[in-house]
C-alpha cells in the first residue's frame, strides 16, 4: 500500500473549502431568485450573446407588452416568439389577464413551466401537440438574427400561430422583407435595449398599434419585488 494511500482522501484547504461553500450559497440564491416572485424581472436570466440575446429595456418591453394586451383583448391569448422580455412583463403586469407562451431556443426559460415551449427557428413548424394552430390573438416575435434566411422561417411560424394580429420587432434594414413575407408596416415607436446596438431597431405591425402613436407621457414602469 502506497503512502498516499494510507493518508486518505485528499482534504481541501481553509481557503478552497471558504471559496466552495461560497459558491455553493450563490447558486442556491440564484436559485432562489428564479423560483421566487421576482422571476419575471427583466434581466433575471442573464443574456447570452452567442444565441444573440439583448433585452429590451423595461420601458420598451412595458410598451410593447401593453400593445400586444390592448390588441389580445380581454382574456386573450399571446405568443412571444424569441421576446423573453415582452413575457416576463406580461406576466409581471398581467399574470392573470391574459394567456401568454414564451416560445424559446434557450432551456433557461423552462423555469415558466408550462407558458415555456421549446423552439428553434429553423424548425418553424416543429411545435407540440398541444399548441394548436392559429390560437393566439397576437404575435410579437423578435428574430434572433438579421437576416432574410431567419426571417423568412420565423415569419411561418408567426403565421402557423396567430388569428391575424402581428407585432415584430426587428432591424429597420428588414422593413422590405417584413412587408413582404408577413405585411407589416413600420411604426414610429423606437425600442430601446438595455445595452446599445448598432443596428435601428424598430417595430412592425399589421393592426391599428398605440406603437404609432407619438406618446408625449411615458407609461410608468412597474417594478417587481427586489
Amino acid at each position: 500500500m502506497s503512502d498516499s494511500e494510507d493518508e486518505g482522501p485528499p482534504q481541501l484547504s481553509s481557503y478552497a473549502l471558504a471559496a466552495l461553500q461560497e459558491f455553493y450559497a450563490e447558486q442556491q440564491h440564484h436559485h432562489s431568485d428564479l423560483c421566487g416572485d421576482d422571476k419575471y424581472n427583466i434581466g433575471i436570466i442573464e443574456e447570452n450573446w452567442q444565441l444573440s440575446q439583448f433585452w429590451y429595456s423595461p420601458e420598451t418591453a412595458t410598451r410593447l407588452a401593453e400593445d400586444a394586451v390592448a390588441a389580445a383583448g380581454e382574456g386573450g391569448r399571446i405568443a412571444c416568439v424569441s421576446a423573453p422580455s415582452v413575457y416576463q412583463k406580461l406576466r409581471e403586469r398581467h399574470r392573470d389577464d391574459v394567456s401568454v407562451c414564451i416560445f424559446e431556443y434557450d432551456r433557461r426559460f423552462a423555469i415558466y413551466g408550462e407558458d415555456f415551449v421549446y423552439y428553434d427557428y429553423k424548425n418553424p413548424v416543429d411545435l407540440p401537440e398541444r399548441i394548436a394552430t392559429h390560437s393566439f390573438d397576437i404575435v410579437v416575435a423578435d428574430p434572433p438574427y438579421l437576416s432574410e434566411e431567419c426571417l423568412r422561417k420565423m415569419s411561418e411560424t408567426i403565421k402557423l400561430l396567430t388569428r391575424g394580429k402581428i407585432l415584430l420587432c426587428t432591424g429597420a434594414v428588414m422593413e422590405d422583407a417584413a412587408a413582404k413575407l408577413l405585411g407589416v408596416k413600420m411604426c414610429k415607436f423606437i425600442p430601446e435595449h438595455t445595452r446599445t446596438l448598432g443596428n435601428e431597431f424598430r417595430c412592425f405591425v399589421n393592426y391599428n398599434s398605440g406603437l404609432d402613436c407619438n406618446l408625449s407621457v411615458r407609461l410608468p414602469v412597474q417594478e417587481g419585488p427586489k
